[in-house]
Parts: structure tokens; sequence; C-alpha cells
């Protein structure tokens, strides 16, 4: 078993780099052919983890269409425990819910979700090291991180990602007020360690760009490099 999974991060931005607007209602980034790819993706994994924000602002049920023999496995990580236990992520499908949030705060997350999920502690303060572990003593070998901007960024800053699936949607949002896709932080790649460019794919009128990224932390359960078109 691989020291920590292998780690996907998929997100939808504008071209300026944005997830959202400002505004109460969700943008849409994606399109009907790019949903259909992601339930593609979500089904090739073992577990699919989204941030407490996200599970508070979108509600997600984190399912896959396709019929597959079991749902990926749910994560999410959570400073505050700010979770509503009605949440879809908890309430739709069989498969696990696990949340990893801060040793000290694991009684009273564990009080206010009721049994709905699995609560861990995973370090004072938070440790996505010890995340990842846990989830690989799990047989959690690919995991696919769907946002927000906050886990996106730690993976990345953290050295801690394999893979990037990005989906460029064809307008600006200009917002400065609005979620970007990562935060500011010190990340281990630059201009001179790029990532590496496997695939560009035209999904009607949004483009998937997928990266390898170097110099991750991945153990022995890393795919080889993939030719175009698989995901």
């Amino acid at each position: 078993m691989t020291a920590r999974p292998y780690v996907l991060l998929s997100v939808a931005v504008s071209l300026d780099g944005y997830i959202d607007d400002g505004s109460a209602t969700r943008l849409v980034l994606s399109n009907q052919e790019d949903v259909e790819r992601v339930h593609q993706v979500r089904a090739g994994v073992d577990a699919i983890l989204v941030g407490a924000n996200t599970i508070r602002a979108d509600d997600p049920r984190l399912t896959v269409r396709f019929g597959v023999p079991a749902d990926p496995v749910k994560v999410t990580v959570t400073a505050s425990g700010r979770l509503d236990p009605a949440s879809r992520f908890f309430t739709t499908g069989r498969a696990g819910k696990l949340v990893y949030t801060p040793g000290s705060a694991v009684p009273a997350v564990r009080e206010r979700l009721g049994g709905v999920a699995t609560v861990i502690g995973a370090g004072d303060p938070l440790d996505p090291r010890r995340v990842l572990a846990d989830l690989a003593a799990r047989k959690v070998r690919r995991l696919m991180v769907e946002g927000g901007g906050a886990m996106h960024t730690m993976f990345l800053t953290q050295g801690l990602a394999d893979e990037l699936q990005l989906v460029c949607a064809p307008f600006f949002v200009g917002d400065p007020d609005a979620p970007r896709f990562v935060h500011p932080g010190r990340f281990p790649q630059d201009a001179r360690h790029p990532l590496t460019l496997a695939e560009v794919r035209r999904l009607g009128d949004v483009v998937l760009l997928r990266y390898l990224i170097t110099g991750g932390e991945g153990g022995p359960g890393r795919p080889e490099h993939r030719t175009e078109g698989e995901v």
C-alpha cells in the first residue's frame, strides 16, 4: 500500500481564474459534456474530497451516475465543525462519509453530526498528510479533490497533489470579491519546474487541460503517464 493516495485535483474556472462570482446564485462554469466526464472520473476513484465551505455553499451529492458497484467514499475537512448532518453530502448514497478535523474538535464534531459520518482527528492544527495517511490505511488509492479553493491550495502548497484536471470556461468574471481557484501561498512549483501537460480536450465550448504535477510524494500506487483521452 502506498504511503498516501494518488491525489487528483478537479476544478472548473473562468478565463480569469475564478470558480464562482459574487452573487448568491452558483455560477455554472461547466457544461453537460464536462459533467458526464466528471462522473466518469468519479467512477474511477476510491474517494472524493471537498472542503466544509463547499458543503455549506453548494450542498453537493458527490455520487456517480453510471451505476458503478459503489459510490466513492465521501471525505471532508473542517476546522470549525460547522456542518449540517442533513446536508446531501451525508444523506445521499450508501458510501462511507469521513470527516477530518483537528484532534481537539473531535468530540464536538461527533456530537454535532450524530453518527452520520466517521469523525477522525488529524492533528492540531489539522495536517493534510495525516488525512492522506489515514485514507491510505483505509485502502483509498485514488483521491479526487473537487474543491473549493482552500482545499486545492492546501494540497498544492503542501506538495501533495499528483494531477490537475482544469476546465476553462469561455468567459470572464472580473469580480475581485469572487472566489478564485487558488489562494495566495508558497507553491513548490515555479517557472523552472512547470507542470507537464498530459492532455488537451475540447468539450463543447469548454476546454479540459490535464496536467501531471512533478515532485509529488505519491508512492508506488501512482499511475504511469496515460495517453490522450484517458481519464
